[in-house]
């Protein structure tokens, strides 16, 4: 035997009598009775908001970035993390639910305080502002803004956590906004989607009973320019949006159809068109932290239809 691989002999007993220690603990911990006592052994990690939020900035491409809107709202970042909510909006339903979880993060893709800087003296003295403050320190919730980041990780979070739900990841190719869907019309894409992402009301604009398979589905609140833009480019079958101005794409929509030209509208909704990627977040976060619970409460639409 090659004795450099032996403990030095003054130090052979106390290893000896260590080796016997560790084999009877692994004996005890596979006795019937004792099969859960590796539990008492397991060191929970503690996290602060920090921490998570280092856990998933780790993971976005260029983050953290200067000027970003995604910043704390409300609370602190060294708060000791009992529990975490992602949802669209920070809405008092949604935090009145996350405080009954003892969920005291709050994850959210859209502004807290109404404006897109969730600047507080937007409209100076607001007291729904206020009351929201409040209510959120009664709870000690801290809130995170995560818009930016997980627009920019690969795939986008948002636009993935949608097509996931719609069943059409199969048709995406990452860098290609249009998609080449089996071909159905125009009514049924938008009973698809109703079902599929649990929407009641969507807007329309079009001829129902057009057959469509080039797609090209922009979430959210993109702005007339890059939605105009891209019809005009790619002259796809249909655009399906989450937010407009009536004024800008819609209008152009409009008169593109007068004119013979064959993109039809379809109007999901801004939250309904995001949620589903915050949704998503819980399943791609609960990997990296999993001592804590993860839960998404979705916000809902703001409008009752009538």
């Amino acid at each position: 035997m090659n004795k450099d691989l032996l403990p030095p002999q003054n130090g052979r007993r106390q290893f000896i009598n260590t080796s016997l220690k560790l084999a009877g603990s692994a004996a005890l911990l596979n006795l019937p009775h004792l099969s859960n006592a590796a539990a008492v052994f397991a060191i929970r990690k503690d996290y602060t908001v920090q921490d998570v939020i280092d856990i998933i900035l780790k993971e976005i491409p260029g983050a953290p970035f200067k000027g970003t809107v995604d910043t704390i709202k409300s609370g602190n970042a060294n708060n000791k993390v009992s529990g975490i909510v992602t949802t669209m909006f920070t809405t008092v339903p949604v935090i009145e639910a996350a405080a009954k979880l003892n969920a005291n993060f709050i994850v959210a893709h859209e502004p807290i305080f109404y404006n897109h800087e969730d600047n507080i003296n937007f409209v100076p003295n607001n007291e729904v502002v206020k009351q929201k403050q409040q209510l959120l320190q009664q709870h000690n919730i801290t809130v995170w803004r995560f818009h930016d980041g997980w627009h920019v990780y690969k795939p986008d979070g948002i636009l993935h956590g949608v097509l996931k739900n719609a069943n059409w990841l199969p048709y995406y190719e990452p860098g290609k906004p249009v998609m080449k869907i089996p071909t159905a019309s125009l009514k049924e894409i938008v009973a698809h989607l109703k079902s599929s992402l649990g929407i009641e009301q969507v807007q329309v604009e079009g001829n129902l009973n057009q057959s469509c398979e080039r797609i090209i589905m922009i979430p959210g609140a993109a702005g007339a320019e890059m939605q105009i833009g891209l019809v005009e480019k790619e002259k796809p079958d249909v655009l399906i949006v989450g937010e407009l101005r009536e004024w800008e794409t819609a209008e152009y929509i409009r008169d593109s159809l007068a004119f013979g030209k064959k993109t039809s509208l379809i109007v999901l909704g801004h939250s309904q068109s995001e949620e589903p990627g915050m949704e998503w977040l819980v399943d791609w976060l609960q990997p990296k932290i999993p001592e804590l619970k993860v839960t998404h409460i979705a916000s809902g639409n703001a409008f009752t239809w009538i």
